[in-house]
């Protein structure tokens, strides 16, 4: 039990990483960026590659950033010089890089077991929780700054911020970049964590990264881009160990990892929106009861 929730917040810290390129675009940007599930795999792609052909695992992890920042940017400019809707920019860009990634690692499937990844000397427990940290705090920086001002400005309205002759095309394509670039650092990590990568690792990385915001948000709040950041970081963590527990269930099978996925997210999503509503019919109960009493009270004040 014990090892099996170490492994869950060891895959939650390397997933984190790109719930936080996720929380970039579905947060900040208002952007359904589908280009996650090549991106991630593209990551894996290119460190895997250069990792089996003798480079450094530091600078293969380094290259495997740039490959996704270069996917977001595509993205980026078939929405906004392309003219192509956002949606469908993203799944575009998802297919061509399926190619793409099959082009780089020249079979479905490239092994590193018994090559040096940057987990050879230190376990991923004891490397990334500086290595997530060090993004986290460096994203907050960034967000905070002229640039990152006009990325958040841009997706809260996008005309608005126009009007003060900020380019919103530009910022759109950087977030976009900055976004996938860190999911593709994010798959470059999980290759060099379970020793190979995969064609279809990308599969549902959008929905596991939405998972970790929601139930980031859900359970910790999001109320300045500091926790917002934050719990993201931690509702990774939380969602890898849920997984983990829920598959420790005797009738559920590895197979099933997606559906409990897709389950975690109706639940995360569905949740809070009940408890709003339960919330709101409260206080308009509370408002009925209190117009009805104020009422009463004056009609008694009437009779007197």
């Amino acid at each position: 039990m014990m090892n099996s929730l170490l492994g869950a917040v060891e895959s939650g810290l390397i997933y984190a990483l790109m719930a936080l390129g996720v929380y970039i675009t579905f947060r900040i940007l208002d952007f359904p960026d589908l280009t996650v599930d090549g991106s991630f795999t593209t990551g894996g792609a290119i460190a895997a590659v250069m990792i089996t052909e003798g480079a450094s695992p530091w600078i293969a992890t380094i290259c495997a950033f740039f490959g996704g920042l270069a996917a977001g940017a595509l993205t980026g400019l078939l929405h906004t010089k392309g003219k192509i809707n956002g949606l469908l920019s993203g799944i575009l860009m998802m297919i061509a890089l399926y190619s793409i990634n099959m082009r780089i690692m020249g079979k479905p499937n490239v092994g590193l077991l018994g090559e040096t990844t940057m987990f050879s000397s230190l376990s991923p427990l004891l490397l990334m929780p500086f290595v997530v940290v060090a993004v986290k705090l460096l994203l907050d920086l960034f967000l905070h700054t002229e640039l990152g001002l006009a990325l958040r400005a841009t997706g809260d309205n996008q005309r608005m911020i126009r009007s003060f002759g900020a380019h919103t095309d530009n910022t759109i394509i950087m977030g976009l970049s900055l976004s996938n670039g860190l999911v593709a650092l994010s798959g470059a990590l999980i290759a060099q964590q379970s020793g190979f990568a995969d064609i279809s690792a990308g599969i549902g990385m959008i929905v596991i990264g939405l998972a970790s915001v929601i139930i980031g948000e859900a359970i910790f709040g999001a109320r300045t881009v500091f926790f917002a950041t934050l719990a993201a970081v931690l509702g990774s963590i939380v969602y890898r160990i849920v997984v983990a527990l829920a598959l420790r269930i005797e009738w559920l099978e590895q197979t099933d990892l997606k559906l409990i996925t897709a389950v975690i997210v109706i639940f995360a999503l569905v949740i809070p929106s009940v408890h709003r509503s339960w919330k709101q019919k409260g206080l308009a109960r509370k408002r009925s009861a209190e117009i009805v009493a104020l009422h009463e009270k004056q009609g008694l004040g009437g009779e007197r």
